[in-house]
């Protein structure tokens, strides 16, 4: 049985340069999503929330692989979608006021029949208070612009300004959230090679 490798099929979404600003028009794809604010590294919910999206997506790999379609695939990285209230005050050095939404992207034979089923089964072994939070739906960013930080997420603010001024430079504005791709095991990895596509959607001013 062979394994799809999502990742290298939406290479252009998931794979983007290092060294240069990329441009790239992101078509919609499903995902499992749930909400929550605050510091990431201070909150209980945001590592709450992350266990039950994995949860639910691992669960979702082995029913496809063990059903009818018989389909090996590798389970595709957590993303997050970052914003605050007042943009104006977004920063990557203070993330107190960040609110967030974390997701997970399912390939397209992923139904949402499928996806109730995953998180009843999630729900059969162990309870999760997040689980009732998690949403199921689409999500189309359009027109954007990407780069791939090396490096620990603490350092990504130079990169964050590269995407900002090159949108700036080229007659177009921010129109959506700051969105990150963790594309590393940070259990696992050194910080200094930590992969993040850092991605910024952007309209005509």
């Amino acid at each position: 049985m062979d394994k799809l490798d999502l990742k290298k099929e939406l290479k252009e979404y998931y794979n983007p340069s290092p060294k240069e600003v990329s441009v790239a028009t992101v078509p919609e794809l499903r995902f499992i999503m749930t909400d929550g604010e605050g510091d990431p590294n201070r909150s209980e919910a945001f590592q709450s929330a992350v266990e039950a999206l994995m949860s639910v997506s691992y669960t979702l790999k082995f029913m496809v692989k063990k059903g009818a379609a018989g389909i090996d695939y590798g389970v595709m990285p957590l993303e997050g979608l970052w914003w605050a209230d007042d943009m104006a005050a977004f920063n990557v050095e203070d993330k107190s006021n960040w609110k967030w939404t974390l997701m997970v992207m399912q390939p397209e034979f992923v139904t949402p029949e499928l996806y109730e089923k995953a998180v009843s089964e999630v729900r059969k072994k162990k309870s999760d208070a997040v689980l009732p939070a998690l949403r199921f739906e689409s999500y189309e960013e359009g027109l954007s612009v990407q780069i791939m930080h090396i490096g620990p997420f603490s350092e990504e603010g130079p990169t964050v300004a590269r995407l900002h001024r090159y949108i700036d430079e080229n007659g177009y504005m921010p129109s959506g959230k700051h969105h990150e791709i963790y594309l590393s095991d940070i259990r696992k990895a050194a910080p200094e090679k930590w992969k993040t596509v850092v991605r910024q959607p952007m309209a005509k001013k």
